[in-house]
């Protein structure tokens, strides 16, 4: 399986910016579909973007759109995640997730195979 280890979450006050990052380790990344999903405390993990490897199809939840940005670099093997106008509800931890063969619901965690660790994304008002 494949490792990942994220990067870049921290404090930010509303309306900023953030870029997580998600470095993967191993071979073939260009070919697994990846995704970040949040925690927040006492909540269940929330699905916030996905990413094919095939053709870099891009999805994202509902209340993401237009304001995150998936993207990845297959040359550094790494995720990407770009979060902008960014609210107090969007503190939480963020994972990024890897998934080494068809995804049928990019929105389930159960898809993945492997998680990062997680890193800390805290919004103040």
């Amino acid at each position: 399986q494949v490792q990942l280890l994220e990067s870049g979450g921290g404090l930010v006050q509303a309306g900023g910016s953030l870029r997580l990052s998600c470095l993967a380790s191993g071979r073939s990344f260009s070919s697994y579909n990846m995704g970040w999903f949040r925690q927040a405390p006492e909540k269940e993990r929330e699905f916030v973007a996905a990413i094919r490897g095939s053709s870099g199809s891009t999805y994202y939840a509902d209340s993401m759109k237009g304001r995150f940005t998936i993207f990845r670099d297959n040359a550094k093997n790494t995720l990407y995640l770009q979060m902008n106008s960014l609210k107090p509800e969007d503190t939480a931890v963020y994972y990024c997730a890897a998934a080494s063969g068809p995804v049928v619901e990019y929105a389930y965690p159960y898809e993945y195979g492997s998680w990062g660790q997680g890193t800390q994304v805290t919004v103040s008002s």
